[in-house]
């Protein structure tokens, strides 16, 4: 049975069906997934799944919020390369919070080409679990990677030596404290090490047996010391506030980071344990100078190459049009 799309805007039925490919291919926490779309001839609609929340590890629905926001990134980018200007609403109808955005494929735009760079990497970008190499990330990469983030609304500070060995210490905590529940490590394992013919959560091939502990991540590889600047660029994505509209707009600012660097061939991957406890999150924001609030913890660098993880197929993520798409 061939899935049948309604056209929506400026866009055709067929690019309807791109455009939503390339939203689904955002990264999210364990693979979930956790978006709905609605496509009406005004509009496509974002929704967060409730269906696929971690109540444990994201009991508030920030990292959802975060993966939607990527998910919305890749939405908007793909209609601008498909020759339309997405206008995007937030939050458009009060008391519904699990509908997050209203895009409207207007007018035609002429094509930018930075976006039309990111679009092109949208395919290609993908998180790479492996250890990276003591390659640098080129010093000149630091700027765009600082500008796609500002761009959309959120910061992009990089670790010091300093704020490197502090991370070590909170993320060997938050680890301590994860593991010791034991909802979480059904929670982790019900998403992580599956097999094949799964769409979601994330596979053995892609590193989805590897523990749960992040530290090794921040550790010299080869058994010597690496040469100054070869260590792993981690950065921190964070915003002023902390509510929902500011983690979606860190979820589009995570997204185009990280498509940024995908253009630059430079791979990335999260650490996710600082900010997914309360109060390891709290001691975080104070490593950080007290400013921002951390939104997620990227790690920069070159790895051996991975398979992708699985996608949802489209009928399983569009749901009845609305009102406000109709």
């Amino acid at each position: 049975m061939t899935l049948q799309v309604a056209p929506s805007g400026r866009l055709s039925a067929e690019q309807v069906t791109a455009v939503l490919h390339s939203a689904t291919l955002a990264p999210s926490t364990h693979n979930t997934q956790p978006w709905l779309f609605s496509v009406g001839p005004a509009g496509i609609e974002l929704y967060a799944d409730p269906d696929r929340t971690l109540p444990v590890s994201d009991p508030d629905r920030r990292e959802l919020l975060l993966s939607c926001g990527a998910a919305l990134f890749n939405l908007r980018t793909a209609i601008h390369a498909a020759g339309a200007h997405p206008v995007t609403t937030f939050f458009p109808r009060r008391g519904d919070p699990d509908l997050l955005a209203l895009v409207k494929p207007r007018g035609a735009a002429a094509t930018d080409r930075k976006l039309a760079s990111l679009a092109a990497a949208i395919a290609r970008r993908h998180t790479n679990r492996t250890p990276f190499t003591a390659k640098p990330v080129p010093a000149g990469a630091m700027g765009a990677l600082r500008h796609a983030a500002e761009v959309e609304h959120a910061w992009l500070p990089r670790l010091d030596p300093d704020q490197l060995a502090g991370l070590k210490e909170l993320i060997r905590e938050s680890h301590r404290l994860q593991t010791a529940d034991p909802a979480f490590l059904a929670e982790w394992r019900r998403w992580t090490g599956r097999g094949r013919g799964k769409r979601d959560g994330v596979p053995f091939a892609a590193g989805g047996a590897v523990t749960a502990d992040d530290t090794w991540v921040l550790r010299d590889y080869g058994g010597g010391s690496r040469a100054p600047g070869a260590a792993p660029m981690v950065v921190v994505i964070g915003t002023f506030a902390d509510l929902a509209i500011d983690r979606l707009r860190a979820g589009q600012a995570m997204q185009r980071v990280l498509l940024t660097a995908t253009a630059r061939g430079i791979d990335a991957s999260f650490i996710s344990q600082p900010v997914e406890v309360p109060a390891i999150r709290a001691r975080l924001r104070e490593l950080l100078g007290g400013g921002l609030w951390p939104q997620i913890v990227l790690r920069l660098g070159y790895g051996a190459p991975v398979p992708r993880t699985p996608r949802r197929a489209l009928e399983d993520i569009l749901v009845t049009p609305s009102p406000l798409s109709v």
